[in-house]
Order: C-alpha cells, then sequence, then structure tokens
C-alpha cells in the first residue's frame, strides 16, 4: 500500500432545497440523496479513483448503514481489512443541506467513528509499516490522531494532517510533527482566531502557525484556490473555474488527489494544481464520493480546462 486514511466514514444524507426552514416551519424540498461520506473515506476513495493504492482503518457501526459503507469502500479500490464493527453503536451520519447557490450546511453525528482507538492502530501496524503517507482527520478521538502522528514519526511514515472539523484544543505541537498541515480558511480562522477574509489576511493567520513550527501549510481557499506555505516562502495555485453544482466534500477530493500525486511524483506544486482541478471538477456534480472523477474521466476534464 502506498497511502493509509486513519479516519472517518460518515452515511450522507443529502437535502436540496431552495429555503432552509425557520424554527417550526416546516418546508417541501425538492430532492434528496443518500450517499457515502465521511472525511476520512471521502479522502480514500478520491486518492483511489486515481489509482493510488490506499487501504483504510476506520470503524463502522452495527446497523444496516454499515455492510453498504464497506462494499462501497471496496469498489471505489480501498483495502477494507481494517473497516471494523463497533458492536450496539450507529455508524456514522451526515445530513447535509444544499441550497440553490450549491453551498452545504453540513451535520455530523460521529457514531461509530468516536470508536477509533488506538488500538485499531495497533492491529493494523504491519500494513501501516508499509504505506508511505498517512492521512488523518479530525472526526475520530483526538487521542487517536496523536497517536497515530507518533506511530509514524516513529516508524518514518509522511503524514497529512487535515484539521476537519477544526477544534480550538488542537495540540499544534502534535501538528507541527506531520508534514503537511491542510486546513481550508474557516478552519484558519478557528485555530488561529484571526480574520481570512482576504488573501493577505489568510497569509498573516497561516505564519502566525509557521511560526510555532508547521513545515508545510498548505490551506483551500474554495473558489480562490489553494496556498502553500512554508518558511518564508508562498506559492498560490489559481482555482480552475467551473460552475458549481455541489460543493460538499471538494475539500477531501482535493487532499485525496493531493495525497496520491505527492506519493507519485513528491513535486508539491504540480500536486496542488492537479488537486485543484480535481477538487473543481468534484462541484459539477452532485454528492461526495460519486463525484470524484476516475483518472480517466478527470483527464477528460483537465482536456477541456
Amino acid at each position: 500500500m502506498d497511502i493509509a486514511v486513519i479516519g472517518s466514514n460518515m452515511v450522507d444524507l443529502i437535502t436540496y432545497t431552495n429555503q432552509l426552514p425557520k424554527a417550526g416551519e416546516t418546508l417541501e424540498a425538492p430532492d434528496f440523496a443518500i450517499g457515502c461520506g465521511g472525511k476520512g473515506a471521502n479522502q480514500a476513495v478520491a486518492a483511489a479513483k486515481m489509482g493510488g493504492s490506499v487501504m483504510m482503518v476506520s470503524k463502522v457501526g452495527d446497523d444496516l448503514f454499515a455492510p453498504n459503507t464497506v462494499v462501497n469502500l471496496q469498489q471505489q479500490g480501498v483495502d477494507t481489512r481494517f473497516v471494523t464493527t463497533a458492536p450496539g453503536t450507529s455508524s456514522g451520519v451526515a445530513p447535509i443541506f444544499v441550497d440553490d447557490e450549491s453551498q452545504n450546511r453540513i451535520l455530523i453525528i460521529k457514531g461509530a467513528n468516536q470508536q477509533l482507538k488506538p488500538a485499531d492502530i495497533d492491529a493494523a501496524a504491519d500494513a501501516l509499516k508499509s504505506c508511505q503517507l498517512i492521512i488523518l482527520q479530525l472526526e475520530i478521538p483526538l487521542e487517536t490522531v496523536y497517536y497515530a502522528i507518533d506511530f509514524a514519526r516513529q516508524h518514518d511514515i509522511k503524514v497529512i494532517l487535515n484539521p476537519a472539523p477544526a477544534v480550538a484544543d488542537l495540540n499544534i505541537d502534535y501538528a507541527c510533527k506531520c508534514d503537511f498541515f491542510m486546513p481550508n480558511e474557516t478552519e484558519l480562522e478557528i485555530l488561529t482566531g484571526m480574520p481570512v477574509t482576504t488573501d493577505e489576511e489568510v497569509k498573516l493567520a497561516g505564519q502566525s502557525l509557521l511560526k510555532r513550527g508547521l513545515k508545510n501549510l498548505i490551506i483551500t481557499l474554495g473558489g480562490r484556490g489553494s496556498l502553500w506555505m512554508s518558511g518564508d516562502s508562498v506559492h498560490q495555485v489559481a482555482p480552475t473555474a467551473v460552475k458549481a453544482v455541489d460543493t460538499s466534500g471538494a475539500g477531501d477530493a482535493f487532499i485525496g488527489c493531493f495525497a496520491h500525486e505527492l506519493v507519485k511524483s513528491g513535486d508539491i506544486p504540480a500536486a496542488m494544481a492537479q488537486a485543484s482541478a480535481y477538487a473543481a471538477c468534484s462541484v459539477t456534480g452532485r454528492g461526495t464520493q460519486r463525484s470524484y472523477p476516475d483518472a480517466e474521466t478527470f483527464q477528460r476534464f483537465l482536456n477541456v480546462h
């Protein structure tokens, strides 16, 4: 395996609506869909669809959603040997509301993801040691994230930490042990307490984290592209212009594609450029994983854009 994702899976419950209801109000929405999601699973699927060799360490619940989650990962090319069941627990679910401007609002119920423990990393240790890169997010317990970072450092495995959903009490010392720290601008604002309205404000907030010892900070900025900061250097990647249909999971698409390209070439700016285009392609379709193109479809997208 080249890439291991230690993280969450969710069942996406997606409502497409023209207007969100007020307190006590009932409205009719035009469309609904159920999909497989979760930041960890999304990133694993994106990397696998691009041709990466990907394994996942994750927990599913003891419910009707679980078998479909595992089968979906397998169908997308992800190794699920270490996706295990948490008895007596529901699977993670994510109600998602997408408005007519393609903006999304998401609630998450972590469910079985809360049961992913350091012992699960130990159980997968032999397979993890063969990987070049581990990807982590924050939809699992922080103790497990920190344990995984220490495991990676011990075995000389590169780490991407996506601090999502952001928590203000994240231990930045652990973030500094990672090779790549990859928030979006909202997460950057939460982590730093600084404004991020303009690119200059984003850079100032980023510099405040670099001063604390981060190696590589990559900030995804949605329709404004992405930014790589390391030491005193700043590299910005422009967005690929598309008509967005649904922005759900775009950041995960970016990270999964970036991870695959990084393992393949080691070229950070090139990996960012590919990841930015891949994320743009993903927002032209509905849903999260179902909107991620495989390598052949993505190449056709690049030929047009």
